[in-house]
């Protein structure tokens, strides 16, 4: 276990680290980060939905939704090639790239076949984010290596001009790629791709997708990598989950997608306290024999109630720490089998809207989202869980940390202590 910690620490962890700083991948995640918002913003109407289903006079604040969380896709193809251009340090690019992807993604609004003028507005919502990614990541490449090649840098032409060039050019190749594509060659990108990657989805939603969207996470962050890297690969399987059962819903039918953004992260049942499950953690240091423990604890428990446990995690720390590390693995993959056990076996609500509320306190939570007041019953058994799960290795952690505190304390009355004259 030594020489794999050392491993871990020495070799692993530093390459991963500047594999997340890499412009392709950087950018690629701050452009998921800067959809949170928009994410958010049909989150708060769906929640508003919630009361206005009780009482029908309320104003209908639907448009709001539909035109920020329902036009996900088309944000994403912006953001995307934005982020890019910024990320590979071409800041002059980054508007234009951005878009030019809005553009294209427009082209792939027109189902091959269909009448001039028709276009599939459904593929900008939470469908078609996947496209915009794609589509934002051929723009920005194209972009990219256009820029490489310094066109007219030492022209005598007016800096105007070289600037419209410099734009037009790789305007006009991006333009011209997709068209030929799309209008050509009579290729329906929207449908290939969905196509392409439909059996990543499919794994998505089943039971092992949802421990390795849930694991991995947790293990890297364990190392004290940020699970906002793994937002571009979770957050297309977790929307087209929750989109998918919200058109049921409005169609009379039941959603039957677990794997949401919702069910992972909002319900605040497998990511109690965080990422990890770490709340129980926090509560075991509220009440330790250690003095450093308790005081972090204390300080600690605040965000904890409200599913943030960056504190937690780099203070304690549990980032590195071998024998905090592996309960934090261990959550991830029992959660997330009790939880999904429970929504399929018809033992608890699978979350039917858009309702992206993981700072508001489980189970409160759990039961706005899914209407379903036997989520605090399951609350209460995991909590009971990632209990027994934390104490035999926080107890075996603290027992080090009282050691060292005791060192220390005898350290401190040496150096106290009146030196005898001779």
């Amino acid at each position: 276990m030594k020489k794999f910690m050392d491993w871990l620490a020495n070799s692993f962890a530093p390459k991963a680290k500047q594999l997340t700083q890499k412009p392709s991948v950087a950018g690629l995640s701050s452009a998921m980060q800067k959809l949170i918002p928009f994410i958010m913003t049909g989150s708060i109407v769906f929640f508003y939905n919630v009361f206005r289903s009780y009482i029908p006079q309320l104003p209908d604040l639907g448009n709001i939704s539909n035109y920020s969380f329902g036009m996900i896709g088309m944000i994403a193809a912006f953001m995307v090639a934005n982020q890019y251009m910024e990320k590979f340090k071409h800041p002059n690019y980054s508007i234009t790239a951005g878009i030019v992807s809005v553009c294209v993604l427009m082209m792939t609004l027109h189902p091959v076949g269909a009448k001039e003028g028709v276009y599939d507005m459904g593929r900008v919502g939470p469908t078609g984010i996947l496209i915009g990614v794609i589509v934002g990541a051929v723009v920005s490449v194209i972009f990219h290596y256009f820029s490489k090649l310094h066109l007219l840098q030492n022209s005598e032409l007016p800096d105007f001009v070289v600037e419209w060039i410099n734009n037009i050019i790789p305007i006009f190749l991006s333009l011209a790629l997709w068209s030929t594509m799309i209008f050509a060659l009579k290729i329906d990108v929207f449908e290939v791709i969905i196509n392409l990657f439909e059996p990543i989805q499919s794994f998505g939603q089943s039971l092992p997708g949802l421990i390795l969207l849930v694991l991995i996470p947790a293990f890297f962050y364990s190392m004290g990598i940020s699970t906002w890297l793994w937002s571009a690969i979770q957050n297309p399987i977790f929307i087209a989950g929750i989109a998918a059962n919200a058109l049921a819903l409005k169609n009379g039918d039941v959603g039957m997608n677990i794997v949401t953004n919702e069910t992972v992260y909002s319900l605040g049942l497998i990511m109690m306290g965080g990422t990890g499950a770490t709340l129980t953690l926090n509560l075991l240091m509220c009440f330790s024999k250690a003095k450093k423990l308790k005081t972090l604890g204390r300080i600690c428990i605040g965000p904890s109630l409200f599913n943030i446990n960056e504190p937690i995690v780099f203070s304690t720390p549990v980032v590195m720490n071998p024998i905090l590390m592996m309960p934090m693995w261990i959550n991830s993959i029992t959660g997330s089998c009790v939880v999904w056990f429970a929504m399929r076996g018809g033992l608890l609500n699978i979350p039917q809207e858009l309702m992206q509320v993981a700072q508001i306190p489980a189970p409160i939570s759990s039961v706005m989202i899914l209407q379903d007041f036997r989520a605090v019953l399951w609350y209460v058994l995991l909590f009971a869980m990632y209990l027994i799960t934390w104490y035999p290795f926080f107890k075996v952690y603290e027992k080090e940390v009282l050691a060292d505190e005791v060192k220390e304390e005898q350290a401190a009355e040496e150096l106290s202590a009146p030196v005898e004259a001779v």
